[in-house]
């Protein structure tokens, strides 16, 4: 499915700067930077919800590691 990426100067400059370094095109870098993002997201949800569910158990050992 395609949809239009409205950019400025700016933007357009560093797509530009970042396509060449990599050696793809601007589509190209736009897509695997969401999809790198992405999957950054979805680990750090994952992480905060193992957090979630294990710091409040392991409290007190920690709080006595740290001592």
């Amino acid at each position: 499915m395609a949809f239009t990426l409205r950019t400025d100067a700016a933007l357009e400059a560093a797509l530009a700067e970042l396509s060449t370094e990599r050696g793809v095109s601007k589509q190209a870098l736009v897509r695997q930077l969401v999809l790198d993002e992405a999957a950054r997201s979805r680990k750090r949800r994952d992480l905060d919800a193992v957090l979630d569910s294990e710091l409040p158990r392991w409290a007190a050992v920690l709080d006595r590691l740290g001592q």
